[in-house]
């Protein structure tokens, strides 16, 4: 296969999986190790990729990567965590839920649930759950983000300040080794973090990817939320901190 199509082909599956091995690419061209790390060094010396022990992940770092690319990675991972997290909220709550494809996935998995109340600066959620005739859907006003559906600003903080939350399932951009939340635009955070502290119990759906990313803002820590849920093993000094803050996780 000549390298800038295979090359291409990479790319695609890493944005599809959110991250490719050097020994799975091998096996999967039937090629050297060696051939593949030429790739890989060539796709993260144009910036496509972000080269990383034994493969390569989609960059990420003061830029958020586009939303479309989001959606597509680790779909099935988001799936898994969504149904977790939706099996945890029970019929008849009042959720807030933010800006995000995983928020996104569990806004499809509540669409069984009966008599809830769902606030969200995000349209997307506000679309999916539409199909659900029983929920009460209030979509916070502010600014609309074009590039992603995104509802931000003073008057969205403002909106959501006027409620008492039972649950909210909040996702982020990334998450830091030392458990910080992390995201890239401090509206979309001023909004999370009011949420947060309108809510008798937050929920955080994460990917094993945003253990791997970087964003510039944080949004809390793991310490102020009550529910991790994600697809992948947390670090062992992560994991041990969590169990000291009373941060349940739950690994689909």
């Amino acid at each position: 296969m000549v390298a800038n199509f295979r090359q291409k082909e990479i790319l695609d599956l890493a944005r599809k999986d959110g991250k490719v091995t050097v020994d799975g690419l091998a096996e999967f061209y039937d090629v050297t190790v060696q051939t593949i790390r030429r790739d890989l060094s060539d796709l993260a010396q144009s910036g496509r990729l972000e080269r990383v022990h034994g493969g390569a992940v989609i960059p990420s770092g003061v830029v958020n990567i586009v939303y479309e690319e989001r959606r597509r990675l680790n779909e099935g991972g988001k799936k898994s965590i969504a149904l977790a997290c939706a099996q945890a909220i029970p019929h008849g709550a009042s959720v807030f839920m933010n800006i995000g494809t995983s928020t996104e996935a569990v806004a499809r998995e509540l669409l069984d649930h009966e008599n809830l109340l769902v606030v969200t600066n995000n349209l997307n959620i506000a679309n999916i759950l539409a199909q659900n005739h029983s929920c009460e859907i209030i979509l916070a006003g502010g600014v609309l983000r074009r590039a992603d559906g995104g509802i931000v600003g003073g008057l969205t903080v403002d909106m959501v300040k006027q409620f008492k939350f039972d649950y909210s399932v909040l996702g982020c951009s990334a998450i830091d080794a030392d458990g910080d939340l992390l995201d890239f635009d401090g509206q979309e955070v001023m909004v999370s973090s009011t949420a947060i502290g309108r809510s008798r119990k937050v929920m955080i759906v994460a990917d094993q990817h945003k253990f791997t990313r970087k964003a510039p803002l944080t949004i809390c820590s793991l310490r102020d939320v009550d529910v991790l849920f994600t697809d992948g093993k947390l670090a062992p000094a992560l994991s041990a901190n969590c169990e000291s803050w009373g941060t349940q996780v739950v690994t689909s």
